[in-house]
This record gives C-alpha cells, structure tokens and sequence, in this order.
C-alpha cells in the first residue's frame, strides 16, 4: 500500500471510529431525531436564510432528501418557513425555540467531545495544525473541481 493509499485509508478509520464513538451519545441525547435531521438543524443554524438549495449544497443531498427532511421538522415544530419581503417565490428556514434547544444540546456534546479528546490536541503546534488544515483545503478543492 502507498503513502497515498495507506493515509486515506487511515482517514476513513479515524472517521469512522469517531462516529462509532459519538453515536450513542448523540442518539441517547437526542431521541427522535436522525443524524441528517440534527445535521439539517445544525445548518439552520449557521446559515443565514438558508433554503432547500443551500441546505443540499451544506448537506451534500439531493434537494429532494432535503424537502422530505425539512417537512419532517416542520411536522415536528423544529423549524418554521418564511419568506423575505422582496422574494416571495423562495422559501426560507430558521429554528423555532424546540430547534434551537435540539440545536443546543448537539452543540453540547460537540463540546463534550472536544474536551474527551482534548488530550490528542494539547501538544500539537501551530504548525502541525496549519500543515493538516492545507492538505484538507487542497483535497476538498481538488473534489470540488472534479464535481463541477
């Protein structure tokens, strides 16, 4: 196996390991919810009037997985449509208080897992983060020219 090969299977793991870790922390936290429906709320959250389109391209789903998941929360009274005064063709999302409350909690045990692995983080230098930070804005740049 080459460098190549060797690192990005090494990144698979670390991922993979990671969520095996989180998720049942996550589920039990968060009963009800699937991890794309916390993934959506959280995008709600960081986005400013984010719809369907802003919502897949966040999510990396289709705009339809997006409309059936954004309907699944407006049933569960997580999140509410809107529109803005000068689009009124557009449909907008923010978080109602249950979402922003879910949101909450999933920042929460965001911050719980960085202080359980705050230990692999406290000696790094500022270098060995710039260096791994380079090489993921390169490979996610280099995957964005090949999508397009």
């Amino acid at each position: 196996m080459d460098k190549r090969q060797q690192l990005m299977s090494e990144f698979m793991d670390l991922s993979n390991e990671i969520i095996w870790l989180n998720k049942p922390e996550l589920e039990a936290a968060l009963k009800g919810y699937t991890l794309n429906e916390i993934e959506v709320i959280e995008h709600i959250a960081l986005i400013p009037n984010v719809n369907v389109t802003k919502l897949a391209a966040a999510s990396y789903m289709t705009r339809g997985a997006i409309s059936k998941l954004t309907k699944k929360l407006l049933a569960k009274n997580i999140i509410e449509s809107y529109q803005l005064v000068e689009n009124k063709k557009e449909r907008y999302f923010r978080l109602t208080p249950g979402g922003q409350k879910v949101n909450d909690i999933h920042q929460e045990l965001h911050q719980s897992f960085l202080e359980r692995d705050k230990e692999v983080f406290k000696n790094m230098t500022e270098d060995e983060f710039n260096t791994i930070f380079r090489f993921i804005g390169r490979y996610r740049h280099h995957l964005k020219n090949i999508t397009e």
